[in-house]
Protein backbone atom coordinates (compact mmCIF):
# COMPACT_ATOMS: atom_id res chain seq x y z
CA UNK A 1 0.00 0.00 0.00
CA UNK A 2 1.55 3.30 -1.34
CA UNK A 3 1.05 6.70 1.24
CA UNK A 4 -0.24 9.87 -0.39
CA UNK A 5 -0.43 13.08 1.04
CA UNK A 6 0.00 16.14 -1.85
CA UNK A 7 -2.63 17.02 -4.60
CA UNK A 8 0.55 17.99 -6.67
CA UNK A 9 1.39 14.22 -6.82
CA UNK A 10 0.78 13.15 -10.52
CA UNK A 11 -1.17 10.08 -9.37
CA UNK A 12 -3.68 12.56 -8.20
CA UNK A 13 -3.80 14.50 -10.90
CA UNK A 14 -4.35 11.92 -12.97
CA UNK A 15 -7.57 10.69 -11.18
CA UNK A 16 -8.35 13.90 -11.07
CA UNK A 17 -8.59 14.54 -14.78
CA UNK A 18 -11.13 11.51 -14.69
CA UNK A 19 -13.52 14.12 -13.87
CA UNK A 20 -13.73 14.99 -17.81
CA UNK A 21 -14.90 13.02 -20.64
CA UNK A 22 -11.51 13.51 -23.01
CA UNK A 23 -9.33 11.71 -20.20
CA UNK A 24 -11.74 8.84 -19.61
CA UNK A 25 -11.93 8.43 -23.15
CA UNK A 26 -8.16 8.21 -23.18
CA UNK A 27 -7.13 5.84 -20.91
CA UNK A 28 -10.34 3.63 -21.29
CA UNK A 29 -11.20 4.02 -17.14
CA UNK A 30 -13.31 5.74 -15.19
CA UNK A 31 -13.78 6.46 -11.62
CA UNK A 32 -16.67 4.99 -9.28
CA UNK A 33 -17.11 6.23 -5.50
CA UNK A 34 -18.55 4.54 -2.65
CA UNK A 35 -17.71 1.02 -1.12
CA UNK A 36 -21.44 0.40 -2.33
CA UNK A 37 -20.51 0.97 -6.12
CA UNK A 38 -16.88 -0.76 -5.70
CA UNK A 39 -18.79 -4.10 -4.22
CA UNK A 40 -21.14 -4.21 -7.46
CA UNK A 41 -18.12 -3.92 -9.26
CA UNK A 42 -16.42 -6.83 -7.70
CA UNK A 43 -18.99 -9.13 -8.02
CA UNK A 44 -19.71 -8.34 -11.72
CA UNK A 45 -16.38 -9.61 -12.13
CA UNK A 46 -15.12 -6.48 -13.27
CA UNK A 47 -11.14 -5.62 -12.39
CA UNK A 48 -10.54 -2.99 -10.00
CA UNK A 49 -7.16 -1.43 -11.18
CA UNK A 50 -6.80 1.08 -8.29
CA UNK A 51 -8.26 1.36 -5.04
CA UNK A 52 -8.32 4.87 -3.30
CA UNK A 53 -8.97 5.34 0.38
CA UNK A 54 -8.72 7.28 3.42
CA UNK A 55 -7.06 5.35 6.34
CA UNK A 56 -10.79 4.98 8.14
CA UNK A 57 -12.28 3.67 4.68
CA UNK A 58 -9.79 1.31 3.99
CA UNK A 59 -9.53 0.04 7.83
CA UNK A 60 -13.33 -0.61 7.61
CA UNK A 61 -12.93 -2.37 4.45
CA UNK A 62 -9.56 -4.65 4.79
CA UNK A 63 -11.34 -8.20 3.13
CA UNK A 64 -11.85 -5.85 -0.43
CA UNK A 65 -8.54 -4.25 0.06
CA UNK A 66 -6.69 -7.46 0.48
CA UNK A 67 -7.94 -8.42 -3.12
CA UNK A 68 -6.31 -5.85 -5.03
CA UNK A 69 -2.78 -5.33 -5.83
CA UNK A 70 -3.11 -1.90 -6.07
CA UNK A 71 -4.04 0.04 -3.42
CA UNK A 72 -3.65 3.81 -1.95
CA UNK A 73 -4.02 5.56 1.00
CA UNK A 74 -4.81 9.20 1.28
CA UNK A 75 -5.97 12.38 2.85
CA UNK A 76 -9.26 13.00 3.05
CA UNK A 77 -7.96 16.54 1.22
CA UNK A 78 -7.16 14.43 -1.71
CA UNK A 79 -10.24 11.91 -1.46
CA UNK A 80 -12.54 15.59 -1.76
CA UNK A 81 -10.08 16.65 -4.30
CA UNK A 82 -10.46 14.09 -6.86
CA UNK A 83 -13.78 13.18 -6.20
CA UNK A 84 -15.36 16.66 -6.40
CA UNK A 85 -17.67 15.61 -3.42
CA UNK A 86 -18.38 17.67 -0.65
CA UNK A 87 -18.99 14.48 1.67
CA UNK A 88 -17.16 11.58 0.24
CA UNK A 89 -17.50 8.07 1.42
CA UNK A 90 -13.45 7.65 1.39
CA UNK A 91 -12.62 4.77 -0.52
CA UNK A 92 -12.85 5.08 -4.74
CA UNK A 93 -11.99 2.63 -7.55
CA UNK A 94 -10.50 3.11 -11.19
CA UNK A 95 -12.17 0.44 -13.68
CA UNK A 96 -11.84 -0.01 -17.31
CA UNK A 97 -15.30 1.66 -18.96
CA UNK A 98 -17.72 -0.39 -20.61
CA UNK A 99 -17.57 -1.14 -24.29
CA UNK A 100 -20.25 1.07 -25.19
CA UNK A 101 -20.22 0.66 -29.41
CA UNK A 102 -22.81 -1.88 -30.04
CA UNK A 103 -22.03 -5.28 -31.88
CA UNK A 104 -23.23 -6.05 -35.42
CA UNK A 105 -24.94 -9.29 -34.48
CA UNK A 106 -26.39 -7.79 -30.79
CA UNK A 107 -29.74 -9.62 -30.77
CA UNK A 108 -32.35 -6.65 -29.83
CA UNK A 109 -33.87 -9.09 -27.73
CA UNK A 110 -36.45 -7.25 -24.17
CA UNK A 111 -37.04 -3.97 -23.55
CA UNK A 112 -34.72 -1.27 -24.56
CA UNK A 113 -34.85 2.64 -23.61
CA UNK A 114 -33.44 5.54 -26.07
CA UNK A 115 -32.50 8.21 -24.71
CA UNK A 116 -32.72 11.39 -27.45
CA UNK A 117 -30.54 14.75 -25.92
CA UNK A 118 -31.14 13.86 -22.10
CA UNK A 119 -28.64 16.16 -21.02
CA UNK A 120 -28.92 15.98 -17.18
CA UNK A 121 -26.57 13.57 -15.52
CA UNK A 122 -29.13 12.86 -12.59
CA UNK A 123 -31.79 12.21 -14.92
CA UNK A 124 -29.85 10.08 -16.87
CA UNK A 125 -27.84 8.04 -14.15
CA UNK A 126 -31.75 7.82 -12.39
CA UNK A 127 -33.41 6.47 -16.01
CA UNK A 128 -30.36 3.92 -16.34
CA UNK A 129 -31.18 2.61 -12.17
CA UNK A 130 -34.91 2.66 -12.86
CA UNK A 131 -34.50 0.80 -15.93
CA UNK A 132 -32.87 -2.12 -14.38
CA UNK A 133 -35.58 -2.04 -11.70
CA UNK A 134 -38.09 -1.90 -14.83
CA UNK A 135 -36.15 -5.37 -16.33
CA UNK A 136 -35.04 -3.19 -19.57
CA UNK A 137 -31.94 -5.70 -21.56
CA UNK A 138 -30.44 -2.49 -21.96
CA UNK A 139 -30.18 1.42 -22.65
CA UNK A 140 -29.11 3.65 -25.79
CA UNK A 141 -27.74 6.76 -25.52
CA UNK A 142 -27.95 8.98 -28.18
CA UNK A 143 -25.65 11.70 -29.62
CA UNK A 144 -25.68 15.19 -26.92
CA UNK A 145 -26.99 12.56 -24.25
CA UNK A 146 -24.97 12.54 -20.56
CA UNK A 147 -21.88 10.39 -20.69
CA UNK A 148 -22.63 7.09 -18.89
CA UNK A 149 -19.44 7.40 -17.08
CA UNK A 150 -19.35 10.92 -15.91
CA UNK A 151 -19.08 10.51 -12.16
CA UNK A 152 -22.70 11.88 -11.39
CA UNK A 153 -24.04 9.64 -13.64
CA UNK A 154 -22.16 6.69 -12.11
CA UNK A 155 -23.32 8.07 -8.57
CA UNK A 156 -27.31 8.63 -9.63
CA UNK A 157 -27.01 4.84 -11.93
CA UNK A 158 -25.88 3.23 -8.40
CA UNK A 159 -24.14 0.10 -9.84
CA UNK A 160 -27.27 -0.19 -12.23
CA UNK A 161 -24.45 0.02 -15.40
CA UNK A 162 -23.67 -4.20 -14.19
CA UNK A 163 -26.79 -5.35 -14.69
CA UNK A 164 -27.74 -4.50 -18.04
CA UNK A 165 -26.61 -3.20 -21.42
CA UNK A 166 -25.14 0.32 -21.73
CA UNK A 167 -24.54 1.38 -25.66
CA UNK A 168 -23.96 4.81 -27.27
CA UNK A 169 -25.03 5.05 -30.87
CA UNK A 170 -27.33 6.94 -33.65
CA UNK A 171 -30.77 6.13 -32.66
CA UNK A 172 -31.64 6.72 -36.11
CA UNK A 173 -29.92 3.20 -36.59
CA UNK A 174 -31.31 1.62 -33.45
CA UNK A 175 -35.09 2.92 -34.54
CA UNK A 176 -34.63 1.24 -37.92
CA UNK A 177 -33.34 -2.04 -36.54
CA UNK A 178 -36.10 -2.72 -34.35
CA UNK A 179 -38.58 -2.06 -37.11
CA UNK A 180 -37.32 -4.05 -39.51
CA UNK A 181 -37.76 -7.02 -36.97
CA UNK A 182 -40.90 -5.75 -36.58
CA UNK A 183 -40.34 -4.54 -32.65
CA UNK A 184 -42.67 -1.75 -31.82
CA UNK A 185 -40.53 1.53 -30.77
CA UNK A 186 -42.58 4.29 -28.81
CA UNK A 187 -41.36 7.80 -28.59
CA UNK A 188 -43.08 10.48 -26.01
CA UNK A 189 -44.53 13.22 -26.58
CA UNK A 190 -46.57 15.58 -24.56
CA UNK A 191 -49.33 15.83 -26.78
CA UNK A 192 -53.18 14.38 -26.53
CA UNK A 193 -53.21 13.65 -30.06
CA UNK A 194 -50.74 11.25 -29.38
CA UNK A 195 -51.79 7.74 -27.55
CA UNK A 196 -52.57 6.86 -23.77
CA UNK A 197 -49.57 5.03 -22.35
CA UNK A 198 -52.13 2.58 -21.09
CA UNK A 199 -53.60 1.25 -24.01
CA UNK A 200 -50.73 0.30 -25.36
CA UNK A 201 -49.19 -3.37 -25.08
CA UNK A 202 -45.98 -4.29 -26.76
CA UNK A 203 -45.58 -7.75 -26.32
CA UNK A 204 -41.74 -8.95 -25.39
CA UNK A 205 -38.86 -7.00 -27.71
CA UNK A 206 -39.62 -3.30 -27.91
CA UNK A 207 -37.81 0.05 -27.38
CA UNK A 208 -39.00 3.09 -25.27
CA UNK A 209 -37.43 7.00 -26.80
CA UNK A 210 -37.45 9.52 -23.95
CA UNK A 211 -36.52 13.13 -25.06
CA UNK A 212 -34.39 16.20 -24.01
CA UNK A 213 -35.53 17.61 -20.88
CA UNK A 214 -36.80 20.91 -21.98
CA UNK A 215 -37.16 20.35 -25.58
CA UNK A 216 -38.32 16.35 -26.08
CA UNK A 217 -38.25 14.19 -28.51
CA UNK A 218 -36.25 15.19 -31.85
CA UNK A 219 -38.74 15.57 -34.64
CA UNK A 220 -36.98 13.57 -36.98
CA UNK A 221 -37.38 10.74 -34.32
CA UNK A 222 -40.98 11.57 -33.88
CA UNK A 223 -41.86 10.78 -37.01
CA UNK A 224 -40.40 7.42 -37.51
CA UNK A 225 -41.93 5.71 -34.32
CA UNK A 226 -44.40 2.97 -34.05
CA UNK A 227 -46.45 5.21 -31.78
CA UNK A 228 -46.11 8.48 -29.38
CA UNK A 229 -47.14 8.20 -26.34
CA UNK A 230 -48.59 10.76 -23.45
CA UNK A 231 -49.18 10.28 -19.87
CA UNK A 232 -52.47 11.86 -18.76
CA UNK A 233 -52.60 14.35 -15.95
CA UNK A 234 -55.07 15.02 -13.80
CA UNK A 235 -53.44 17.74 -11.71
CA UNK A 236 -52.63 21.02 -13.45
CA UNK A 237 -49.17 20.40 -13.54
CA UNK A 238 -47.53 21.69 -16.89
CA UNK A 239 -45.20 18.53 -17.00
CA UNK A 240 -43.41 16.06 -15.37
CA UNK A 241 -39.88 15.11 -14.91
CA UNK A 242 -38.66 12.99 -18.07
CA UNK A 243 -36.87 10.47 -15.21
CA UNK A 244 -40.10 10.13 -13.41
CA UNK A 245 -42.47 9.70 -17.34
CA UNK A 246 -39.45 7.35 -17.98
CA UNK A 247 -40.10 5.47 -15.20
CA UNK A 248 -44.30 5.12 -15.14
CA UNK A 249 -43.84 3.77 -18.75
CA UNK A 250 -41.33 1.54 -18.08
CA UNK A 251 -42.94 -0.66 -15.61
CA UNK A 252 -46.18 -0.10 -17.36
CA UNK A 253 -45.05 -1.52 -20.82
CA UNK A 254 -42.77 -4.20 -19.13
CA UNK A 255 -45.34 -5.03 -17.14
CA UNK A 256 -46.68 -8.05 -18.59
CA UNK A 257 -43.29 -9.43 -19.72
Amino acid sequence: MEELTSIHNQRVKNWKKLQTRKYRRQTGQYMLDGWHLVQEAIQSGLTIHELIGTKAALAEHSDIVSRVNAVYQVTPEIMRHITETITPQGIVAIVDMPDLKRKPDLPLKGAWLLLDRVQDPGNVGTMVRTADAAGFAGVVAGDRTADFCSPKVVRSMQGSQFHLQLFEGDLNKWIADFKQQQSPVYGTQLNPAAKNFRDVHPGTDFALIMGNEGQGMSDELLKQTTDNLYIPMRGQAESLNVAVSAGILMFQLNAQN
